[in-house]
């Protein structure tokens, strides 16, 4: 059915009336203004008699009457038009109040990532996601420390307002409860990982505050090693307490292998044809081989070899996630570390690789094929055993000497003579 247009009492303004819904006793209406300017008609639209006012208008005009409303459009589109400001029709001033809307509630949100705090973000961001993958002292360690350190200082702060001297405030406060430098560092590094993941999220903006903190100096390499000895005491006192300790302690102490690298063994490593372990994906560098003594090659010999996949150490049928107990009590029980209280010079079980090392240098092995036995990523970090081998030097020192006694070296008169021995 075509609309049937009716006037209303006001110039410009008019409505066509539905065909079966009503609105109180009369048909609904649908409203729409109209008005010529410059010989050209523009017509819009308002709505229908239903829909009412909007809310926001009828806030501020409670009686205003929906005919009333209609010519207050009429008035304002048909200014808008005359003078080039402002929506022209309902849809261009619906828009324009959808574009506000969706600016301040962009607004509100940035407000609100700007204001969310270091404490809320490791809580309900980082940390759930650290978790995943990593061993569970390691998370333990770095909840604790940011409880304890992290947290009452800047745990209240949007990452915007945190300066480098709320970071210089943690440090003191380790420092001046006596904790190590390690603790200070293993803090710092929380606050980076932190930071530079709330970054890369859009959390927060440029470098972290704590790289104008000053770093301090301190060695916390371990120096200890075993006598033979000793090593030779612990070996049999593992063996008689527990097999799987007694095979991992002998493993790391004639391969040099990592805690890590041990558990992470596949039968499909191992090659006793060879004598050789191959180390796939160790820490932070590539795979290498590490070489069996005869006692680790009769060990290997002994066990039972399964699928290539099967991890050779194994506790309950479940991959090892860490030392066994027993190695800790073993340590104690025999004094090892009686009335040292110096953490680098106490027995661990990473002391076995150190003492793998240590001989090996003693032993006169060369420092760079030591390196690559340990699988070092760089020299510097195999350059603390270099003083186990005075003797090694000295001898290089001779060989030198000899080699430039041996030189030739011109006279005056250009004839080439030797040195004299």
């Amino acid at each position: 059915m075509a609309k049937q247009w009716k006037s209303t009492a006001h110039k410009g303004l008019r409505y066509f009336e539905h065909d079966t819904r009503k609105h109180g006793k009369k048909f609904d209406r649908y409203y729409t203004i109209r008005f010529r300017l410059d010989g050209k008609l523009h017509t819009y639209g308002v709505g229908w008699l239903s829909d009412g006012i909007p809310a926001a208008i009828r806030v501020e005009e409670p009686n205003l009457g929906f005919e009333d409303y209609c010519l207050k459009l009429l008035r304002e589109y048909k200014g808008n038009v005359k003078t080039g400001v402002g929506p022209i029709s309902p849809k261009e001033k619906r828009d324009i109040e959808k574009e506000k809307r969706d600016q301040a509630e962009q607004e509100r949100k940035q407000a609100e990532k700007e204001n969310v705090t270091f404490g809320y973000y490791f809580e309900n961001d980082y940390f759930p996601t650290h978790e995943i993958g990593r061993k569970k002292d390691t998370t333990r360690k770095t909840k604790e420390h940011f409880k304890k350190w992290i947290e009452p200082v800047i745990g209240n702060i949007p990452f915007k307002d945190i300066k480098p001297f709320n970071i210089e405030k943690i440090k003191k406060n380790i420092l001046n409860a006596g904790r190590s430098p390690r603790t200070l560092e293993y803090v710092m590094a929380t606050i980076r990982q932190v930071w530079n993941t709330a970054r890369l999220n859009g959390q927060a903006v440029g470098d972290s505050p704590t790289k104008s903190i000053k770093k301090l100096k301190y060695d916390n390499k371990r120096v200890r090693f075993l006598t033979n000895e000793e090593a030779e005491t612990l070996l049999n006192s593992l063996k008689e307490r527990d097999a799987l300790a007694y095979e991992l302690a002998l493993i790391s102490l004639h391969c040099g292998l990592r805690f890590g690298e041990i558990a992470a063994l596949k039968w499909g490593h191992i090659n006793l044809d060879k004598a050789i372990i191959e180390i796939v994906d160790p820490k932070g560098i590539e795979g290498r081989a590490a070489f069996m003594t005869n006692k680790v090659k009769a060990m290997f010999d002994k066990m039972e070899r399964k699928e290539p996949e099967d991890y050779v150490f194994t506790r309950n049928g479940e991959k090892l996630k860490g030392t066994p107990k027993i190695y800790s009590k073993v340590v104690t029980d025999l004094g090892l570390n009686n009335g040292i209280t110096d953490k680098r010079r106490k027995v661990y079980f990473h002391s076995l690789r150190h003492t793998y090392a240590s001989w090996h240098v003693e032993a006169g092995t060369d420092i760079y094929a030591v390196k690559e036995l340990l699988g070092h990523s760089n020299i510097s970090m195999t350059e603390r055993y270099s003083h186990l081998a005075p003797e090694a030097l000295k001898n290089a020192t001779k060989n030198l000497e000899k080699s430039i006694r041996a030189g030739h070296k011109k006279d005056k008169s250009g004839q080439v003579v030797k040195f004299k021995k």
